[in-house]
């Protein structure tokens, strides 16, 4: 495997080669950069390549100074705040350099020279006087340029079939804009895995949104501002640009509130995200509330299942429904239970249910079960029909009592399931009962 990183390393030290018979060992590569196109991953650049200077304010520790500073190194000299490796390898370079012997490519400086172009260094008489040191290396040293000797820019390196990597790269100004911010994550890139692969707006941003922007867009819509801070400007601008492109939102001036809405409608490209969201919701604990903050639709037919105060609303009638059960008789009762599954049993497929928004709606599965079994009174038959009635299926009512206990916490909960129990469960439990003890009177 080779990166990106590997190969312009080798392509930027590969500039030195030359014939020792009949050329002089170049003094430097210098590495013109006018548009500054490359100085965001020059730092990392460093780690991999001990030569490599900057030009720049004063930093010796960070191997960056002015162009005087820089002569000074090439010359072995000013360099008591640098590595010693440093030191040792501008040694080297200058014994190497006097002798005319070929220069191993570690041991040529590198000068990285942002803001500055080839033309500029030619034009000596009117280089800025900052620049105006470095000006004979184009001399002494070689430059690091496409073959038709003009700078290399990041889509000239990707594209070039010339001393670049001759990938298929989109030109539109969109994918230079996210190519550049996505260069530091570029670099990792396998150049195997890119050969036939068209590179465009869409797959650069891809690389700056860990390509899960479907994440990257709950993240933020959970996290709002915190999200933000945690990116690097480059990065936001990336995830900025995906949801522009992917769902024609735009977080910077529709806002985090719009953004939820959508969510909760979940239409068109927004259905994804939300099925995401569906599949963790935990991950995201303060969506319910920015959900909430969007009121509540206006349109009857709206899609209740993205809307948690909708679920609340419906837990709500829930409670007063199973309330009102208790009042009701036997045979009420249970027609009305089974009504309210019907009504209320999708709920626990909603979202809202795997976060325990719903307990009525998970009690009521089992308070419908329970009402089912309780259709079939034990109050018949002999001692051994109402024994092959329990132990058949009607030990799966006391069952369903216990399990829809389970599924109730709050006060209110737990009163309102009492009262459909009262009203089914208890009936058919002392119509049992009794029947049962009449049987042992029998047969005393």
């Amino acid at each position: 495997m080779e990166s990106i990183c590997d190969y312009l390393v080798s392509a930027v030290r590969s500039s030195a080669v030359f014939n020792h018979e009949v050329q002089t060992a170049p003094a430097c590569i210098l590495w013109p950069d006018r548009e500054r196109q490359w100085e965001a991953v020059i730092p990392r650049l460093q780690e991999q390549m001990s030569e490599l200077c900057i030009l720049g304010s004063y930093e010796p520790e960070k191997r960056k100074g002015p162009g005087i500073w820089l002569r000074c190194v090439l010359a072995g000299k000013g360099l008591e705040e640098v590595t010693p490796e440093f030191k040792s390898m501008v040694e080297e370079a200058k014994k190497a350099y006097k002798s005319g012997n070929a220069v191993p490519h570690p041991n040529i400086p590198i000068l990285y020279l942002p803001g500055v172009g080839r033309q500029d260094l030619r034009a000596i008489e009117d280089c800025p006087e900052p620049l105006k040191p470095l000006a004979e290396l184009q001399y002494r040293g070689v430059i690091w340029s496409q073959i038709n000797a003009k700078d290399w820019t990041i889509l000239a390196f990707l594209k070039s079939d010339q001393g670049g990597l001759a990938l298929d790269v989109s030109q539109d100004n969109d994918a230079k804009h996210t190519m550049q911010l996505a260069l530091y994550r570029l670099l990792d890139e396998d150049i195997s895995l890119l050969k036939g692969k068209r590179l465009d707006k869409d797959y650069f941003n891809s690389l700056l949104t860990s390509g899960d922007p479907t994440r990257e867009i709950l993240q933020w819509i959970d996290q709002g501002n915190a999200f933000k801070a945690s990116r690097e400007e480059h990065v936001w601008e990336a995830f900025v640009e995906v949801t522009r492109s992917q769902l024609g939102f735009d977080p910077v001036g529709d806002g985090q509130l719009f953004a939820a809405e959508k969510l909760a409608i979940h239409e068109g490209p927004w259905l994804p995200v939300w099925e995401r969201y569906c599949e963790a919701p935990q991950r995201y604990p303060h969506i319910p509330v920015m959900i909430r903050r969007c009121g509540q639709p206006t349109d009857l037919f709206a899609d209740r299942r993205g809307w948690p105060q909708l679920n609340e609303s419906d837990e709500n009638d829930l409670r007063t429904s199973l309330n009102s059960i208790g009042n009701m008789p036997f045979h009420d009762a249970r027609t009305r239970l089974l009504e309210l599954e019907k009504q209320h049993g999708e709920r626990r497929s909603w979202v809202w249910a795997d976060l325990d928004e719903s307990p009525l709606a998970k009690a009521l599965e089992h308070l419908s079960k329970m009402a089912r079994i309780c259709e079939q009174s034990m109050a018949v038959g002999t001692f051994e029909d109402l024994v092959a009635i329990y132990t058949t299926r009607g030990w799966e009512a006391d069952q369903a009592v216990l399990n829809a206990l389970c599924d109730v916490e709050s006060p209110s909960d737990v009163e309102a399931m009492a009262s459909a129990v009262q009203a089914i469960y208890k009936p058919w439990l002392e119509d049992g009962a009794r029947h049962l003890q009449e049987l042992v009177q029998v047969r005393k």
